[in-house]
């Protein structure tokens, strides 16, 4: 990475890539399935830069808290990676891309009931398995605590979000599950989808996310890098669905979406970009967070591939 493009971001070029970024806005639309999702304001809108020089960029409500969603399956990755090692997790889950959606139950059978990748449904709730403890509330808390530790940052169970998704059945997730249990994947399913429809509910702020991003650029000890550099490869292939090979090329950072219109950039020797904006396109990316990137990474040249 050149430093000419490390020191070019300012906060009047965000300013104009965030407008550019929001008036897009409109052309997605709010997830009906979670009925929570879909009560949230079409306009909200936040975004986060921090740099591995401690230069940070904020725009937008930076209170706002959001439910983390499929954004948090990296750091559950990292956490059985660092807590159980690769040779576990790869044998629970693989690192191979789908050209299936993110909750497909069809993906998942044609592979015999193994998991393509973390980063899809079948493979988070295949780790949230893994995590310690009884129920979902607790396993909940060991990966939350966690997290917060290690990144400083302040995650919090979203119980609206959580009764929510409790509300309304996902017969996706639950036919997902069913067939892990089946195929011997999982030993429980019950624990195993509670697990995960709780750790989706948990909220952050765009500066928790931010922090979080920089924890997989600035490992805190030596045994997390080649965890981390996992992880960011996964994030990189699989991190966004079926638009992941075409957003590498065109793009060419680490990135990972959620369905409640989160996203969040790592990129090597840079920075975070976390980002929040409701509205999503048709694979279920946020319209103005796949912008917004796209527009910074391309303008300062931070394609990994550069």
């Amino acid at each position: 990475m050149n430093t000419q493009a490390r020191l070019s971001l300012n906060l009047v070029q965000l300013e104009t890539w965030v407008e550019a970024a929001k008036s897009r806005s409109d052309q997605g639309s709010l997830p009906t399935y979670i009925p929570q999702l879909a009560m949230v304001s079409p306009k909200a809108f936040a975004v986060q830069v921090l740099d591995c020089q401690g230069n940070c960029y904020l725009l937008g409500n930076a209170d706002l808290r959001f439910s983390l969603m499929s954004v948090v399956k990296p750091f559950l990755l990292l956490y059985m990676l660092v807590e159980l090692g690769a040779d576990r997790i790869f044998a629970q889950v693989g690192m191979e891309p789908s050209d299936y959606p993110f909750n497909s139950l069809e993906q998942l059978q044609a592979d015999g009931g193994w998991p393509r990748n973390p980063m899809i449904n079948s493979g988070a709730i295949a780790l949230s398995a893994l995590l310690p403890g009884p129920d979902g509330q607790t396993r909940c808390q060991v990966l939350s605590d966690w997290l917060n530790h290690w990144g400083g940052c302040s995650l919090q169970l979203d119980y609206d979000t959580l009764n929510s998704v409790r509300s309304a059945p996902n017969s996706r997730n639950d036919a997902i599950t069913t067939e892990l249990y089946h195929r011997g994947t999982i030993s429980d399913a019950i624990a195993a989808i509670d697990a995960y429809n709780h750790i989706c509910c948990l909220s952050a702020t765009v500066e928790d996310l931010a922090k979080l991003g920089m924890l997989l650029l600035q490992p805190p000890q030596p045994s997390w890098i080649e965890p981390c550099r996992q992880v960011k490869a996964l994030m990189m292939t699989c991190g966004l669905y079926e638009a992941s090979s075409r957003f590498a090329v065109q793009v060419g950072v680490p990135t990972k979406s959620g369905v409640s219109g989160v996203m969040l950039s790592v990129i090597p020797g840079w920075g975070a970009i976390a980002c929040y904006s409701p509205p999503l396109d048709d694979t279920g990316n946020s319209v103005a967070g796949l912008f917004l990137i796209q527009e910074i990474v391309r303008s300062l040249n931070l394609s990994i591939f550069n």
